[in-house]
C-alpha cells in the first residue's frame, strides 16, 4: 500500500467487539470487551489499524465498520450467502431448515433477560451494509486523513423468535425449532446506536426485517437449494 500510495482502508469489523454490554443501544464509545475468538480477532485488527493511523496521521484514512447482524441477499435473487461447511450464524441455518436440509433450528437459550427469553439482535439487510461501504468510502475520500469507528445497524432489535416468525410469515413457510442450552460467548442483546453513521455518511438503512427474510429466501430458491 505504501508503494502504490494506497492510504484508504475500510475494515469489515463486527459489533461482537463490544462483548456483553448492558446498554439498550450501543454507541461507538462503548468499551471494547470481546468475549470470543472471532470478536477478539476483530478487536486486534482494529487496534492494528489504529496504530497504522497513529504512525502517520497525515496520510491515512481508515474506517472500522462494525457490522451488527447482516442477513438477506440481493433482491434480484442472483447474489447471496453460500456458507462453506456448516454455517454458524442463525439466518443460513434458518434457511436450511426451511429448505428441509436440517430437521429443526436450534435456538440457544430461552431464558435470556429479553421479552421472550431469546437473544435479541440488530439484523440489517446486507444491501444496507453494502451501501454503507460506498457511503464510508465517499466520506473518507473527501478528507485528508481520518480514523473512525462506525456502527452499521438499524437500531432495531429482534429476538430469535421474532426473526423466525417474520421469516415464516413473509415466505408462507413452517420453520420447526427447539430450545437448547446457551452457547459460551453469546450475549442477551446487541443493538446499534447508529446515529453517528447516519450523521456522517448521509446513509441510513432502508430495508426492514421482511425484506431481509424475503430476499434471503428468494436467493436460496433461485439457486436450486429448495427441493
Amino acid at each position: 500500500m505504501n508503494k502504490y500510495l494506497c492510504k484508504t482502508i475500510i475494515f469489515s469489523s463486527s459489533a461482537s467487539v463490544y462483548g456483553n454490554s448492558n446498554k439498550k443501544f450501543i454507541d461507538e464509545n462503548e468499551e471494547l470487551r470481546p468475549i470470543n475468538p472471532y470478536a477478539y480477532t476483530k478487536f486486534v485488527i482494529e487496534n492494528f489499524l489504529r496504530n497504522i493511523y497513529t504512525s502517520n496521521q497525515h496520510q491515512w484514512r481508515i474506517a472500522n465498520l462494525r457490522y451488527f447482524n447482516p442477513i438477506g441477499a440481493h433482491s434480484s435473487g442472483m447474489l447471496g450467502e453460500s456458507p462453506m461447511g456448516i454455517p454458524n450464524n442463525i439466518f443460513p441455518k434458518l434457511v436450511e431448515v426451511a429448505a428441509n436440509k436440517i430437521s429443526k433450528l436450534k435456538v440457544f437459550g430461552n431464558d435470556w433477560s429479553t421479552p421472550d427469553g431469546t437473544g435479541v439482535r440488530d439484523y440489517i439487510h446486507v444491501m444496507d451494509i453494502a451501501e454503507g461501504h460506498t457511503a464510508a468510502l465517499d466520506y473518507l475520500m473527501n478528507l485528508n486523513s481520518k480514523f473512525i469507528n462506525l456502527n452499521l445497524g438499524t437500531g432495531r432489535g429482534y429476538s430469535v423468535l421474532e426473526l423466525i416468525n417474520a421469516f415464516s410469515k413473509i415466505n408462507n413457510l413452517h420453520v420447526p425449532y427447539e430450545f437448547v442450552s446457551k452457547r459460551d460467548g453469546d450475549v442477551a442483546r446487541l443493538v446499534a446506536d447508529n446515529r453517528l453513521a447516519i450523521s456522517l455518511l448521509k446513509w441510513k438503512p432502508i430495508r426492514d426485517i421482511n425484506d431481509m427474510c424475503r430476499d434471503g429466501w428468494r436467493w436460496n430458491c433461485l439457486r436450486g437449494k429448495v427441493n
